[in-house]
């Protein structure tokens, strides 16, 4: 028990009897005790020390781990945005590689196997001899539907000295004109008009005439006695023919590469971030 006395007057003598009321309350209480009560408020205070430890380590670990969650959640959403980019890139990768493909595919059964079976492969100078027009010849044009008239060219003949070596063939136009007609220099389109297919080629003769040493192009082996003054599918047409799908499949190429790289570059750099956390 313990009497505080209440008074304006007296402030001094108030906190001396607080002060000795609570050491004779403590007191026996120690006494009974003995080191009991000191190890109690020791623990009680350590204990109160450590739960605050653990209280700021929990709530560091919890800011942490938020910022740790904000990071991987963008990490994950600029992979789900590249990840269908990187898809599309690599899907026109292959489509160019495969319409490259195609198109070699074309050129060979085309282009490339009339470049190869072609005997006329050496070029030289042909010196024009002779160039006259023997006959007209028949010819066919379309009139409409189902519809077929004949109309007539005339049909020029030159002959030329391949080299100056006193061989003397007959010149042709190209593969073209040699397949549709081995007599004829040229071959006109057929038109209604037979007037206007002599007027061209008499115009030609004329050139030839004026012009008598032409380029040519003629066999080496001599199994063709005929020469060609120009070639449908020579060396340049080839290059220009295989340029662009050559380009192409490269591109579709370095686009796969490119993408392949940048993904293992994430990965690497990802790999990096994770070893020096």
């Amino acid at each position: 028990m313990f009497v505080v006395y209440v008074g304006v007057k007296q402030p001094n003598i108030k906190v001396a009897t607080i002060h000795r009321s609570f050491q004779q309350s403590f007191r026996p209480a120690s006494g009974r005790k003995g080191g009991r009560g000191t190890s109690g408020k020791m623990f009680f205070v350590a204990g109160a020390k450590s739960g605050g430890g653990s209280g700021g380590g929990g709530e560091r670990r919890s800011i942490y781990q938020k910022f740790r969650e904000v990071d991987l959640l963008d990490k994950k959403k600029t992979v789900t945005a590249l990840k269908p980019g990187e898809d599309r890139a690599i899907l026109l990768g292959l489509g160019m590689i495969l319409s490259s493909v195609m198109m070699y595919f074309v050129l060979g059964i085309t282009i490339l196997r009339s470049y190869a079976d072609s005997v006329w492969t050496e070029e030289g100078v042909c010196v024009v001899l002779n160039s006259t027009v023997t006959t007209d010849m028949n010819c066919s044009y379309n009139c409409g539907s189902d519809c077929w008239r004949v109309s007539k060219y005339p049909c020029l003949q030159v002959f030329v000295s391949v080299n100056n070596t006193g061989r003397i063939s007959r010149l042709s136009h190209n593969e073209e004109t040699q397949d549709i007609s081995s007599e004829c220099f040229y071959v006109p389109r057929c038109q209604k008009d037979s007037a206007a297919m002599h007027v061209i080629v008499m115009n030609i003769s004329e050139r030839l005439k004026v012009n008598q040493q032409v380029p040519c192009f003629y066999d080496p082996s001599e199994q063709q006695e005929t020469v060609l003054l120009t070639r449908l599918y020579d060396h340049s047409v080839v290059f220009h023919s295989l340029l662009w799908p050559s380009c192409m499949l490269i591109g579709g190429a370095l686009i796969i590469v490119m993408v392949k790289l940048t993904q293992y570059l994430s990965r690497l750099c990802e790999e990096i971030g994770k070893i020096k956390r």
